[in-house]
């Protein structure tokens, strides 16, 4: 996900988790004060979670391929606006020990992490596995496992490999196999000691950030048809991946598959205007449903709005067919039900009413399908980056719409949760932060039923943050960088130790 610069996180985490639990006193509102007489169950998840490209480094090491990110970034250094890359980032490839033991020191006892692709097939392919990139992995996974700490493995966070992206990524159809070798390759070398996977991180930041604009990697800006291609693709392949571990896997490993979806949550900028609770309804549906409906909902197939909206809007601007293609009867049944449980992202909130036009859509675009203008209250905190507000409430919100929307029996997996802060190291905002969300989480668990197993925080340490580069450096628990073209120092943020003096 997109953050900024960052101090200490993880230990905040825990000792949210002590206030909130340890307490008391009662408070019943939607309001944190700073106590409250809820806890989390017993076998609740807590973690920190990375991505394979914003930590590991050594892009062209141990036989390892060029994933889209590497060789856009090398094409563009502008890209990034301190013009950085990830060829070291925070140097994981080589330090992975450190990282385990600053987990360990932590005190979480989950890990979500991701795999690179080009890193385990440098070609993208599965005829061709790199040896030092599975043994990296194993080593890492055991070394995990080692220190009582519970690996969750990502398939897909971004870093596609490059030749696939030669033959348009995520818009040709034929890349729906080559993910599925890539994911079986996956279950076959490390199936045995992980239990917990997910297929794509974000599908809708990749394809709307990536294919419909120029944000991400690998900026094609192919805005109204190829962000569409892409979730349809992506949607086919994480099912197909989620079938072939069912059929071929499952039976002997035991093991559970998901995949994770991202959401701002929406609210009308006016509630008493029946046009801004419309503006939010069109945002959710075409920015999350699209991809959460085809998978979570009883029915199966993107949602009845998002598919007369699309057409209708296709029909108006003189395009022979629909910018949303279709899924077949039997993909619709393929793809209905293929979760194990709803990972969920989400950072922040958005005040939505509805619009026919803001000067930086383009014609077509999703934003220009939804027509809903996005804004923050000013009066909410903003810690850090532009985009993330503070309001906590929205958390809630979300966690009930997934719920009310999806049904109470799926199992839902916060995989993401934080935010950035300016740099300094007294991180008392992010100590509110999590205090906040946190005891919305709790609300969300204990007043409205959600069924809520897992919470991770974004993420272990100061990373690559694609195109924020180190200029905004992430949403970080324990670590910070010093990086140059040389070397890279890591240290232990101050307020991690008083953090972690308060568990005890």
């Amino acid at each position: 996900m997109r953050s900024s610069r960052s101090v200490a996180l993880s230990g905040v985490v825990l000792v949210t988790l002590s206030l909130l639990s340890c307490s008391h006193e009662a408070v019943v509102s939607d309001i944190y004060y700073g106590v409250s007489n809820y806890s989390f169950p017993e076998d609740f998840i807590f973690g920190v979670s990375t991505a394979a490209f914003q930590i590991e480094g050594a892009w062209n090491e141990g036989g390892k391929g060029e994933s889209i990110w590497d060789t856009y970034v090398h094409e563009h250094p502008e890209y990034t606006p301190d013009k950085s890359n990830g060829d070291i980032a925070a140097d994981s490839y080589h330090k992975f020990k450190e990282d385990v033991q600053l987990i360990k020191a932590l005190g979480v006892k989950y890990y979500r992490l991701s795999i690179s692709w080009p890193r385990l097939l440098p070609n993208g392919t599965s005829n061709n596995i790199s040896t030092d990139g599975a043994r990296y992995y194993r080593n890492l996974f055991e070394e995990l496992l080692k220190a009582n700490i519970t690996p969750i493995v990502t398939l897909f966070h971004w870093d596609m490999p490059t030749p696939f992206m030669d033959l348009g990524g995520w818009n040709n159809p034929v890349i729906v196999d080559y993910f599925v070798d890539y994911a079986r390759v996956a279950f076959n070398l490390y199936g045995d000691i992980i239990k917990t996977w997910t297929t794509i991180n974000e599908p809708h930041q990749h394809c709307y950030q990536g294919y419909g604009a120029d944000y991400f990697a690998p900026a094609i800006k192919s805005h109204g048809v190829g962000e569409y291609l892409c979730a349809h693709y992506l949607i086919l392949s994480h099912a197909k991946a989620y079938h072939l571990y069912e059929k071929e896997f499952k039976p002997h490993q035991k093991g559970k598959v998901g995949i994770t979806l991202d959401a701002f949550m929406g609210i009308p900028k006016d509630p008493r205007n029946f046009q801004d609770v419309l503006a939010v309804r069109s945002y959710l549906q075409i920015h999350f449903d699209l991809y959460a409906h085809p998978i979570f909902s009883a029915e199966g197939d993107y949602p009845t709005f998002v598919r007369q909206r699309i057409n209708n809007m296709s029909l108006a601007q003189g395009f022979a067919r629909s910018r949303l293609p279709y899924f077949t009867a039997e993909e619709v049944k393929i793809i209905r039900g293929s979760s194990d449980f709803f990972g969920l992202n989400h950072y922040t909130t958005y005040l939505m009413s509805p619009s026919e036009m803001e000067f930086s859509w383009s014609i077509p675009s999703m934003d220009h399908d939804a027509q809903v203008r996005m804004e923050q209250d000013p009066h909410w905190e903003k810690p850090g980056t532009d985009w993330l507000s503070v309001y906590p409430e929205g958390f809630r919100k979300l966690l009930n719409y997934v719920s009310d929307n999806y049904g109470r029996e799926i199992p839902i997996i916060v995989t993401e949760n934080g935010v950035g802060d300016k740099g300094q190291l007294k991180d008392y905002d992010r100590i509110s932060y999590f205090n906040k969300y946190l005891y919305q989480l709790l609300l969300a668990i204990h007043e409205d039923n959600c069924n809520i197993i897992g919470y991770f925080a974004w993420t272990l340490m100061d990373d690559f943050e694609w195109s924020d580069g180190y200029f905004r450096s992430c949403l970080s628990t324990s670590v910070s960088l010093e990086q140059t073209s040389f070397a890279i120092a890591r240290e232990i943020q101050k307020n991690s130790n008083s953090y972690l003096v308060l568990l005890h």
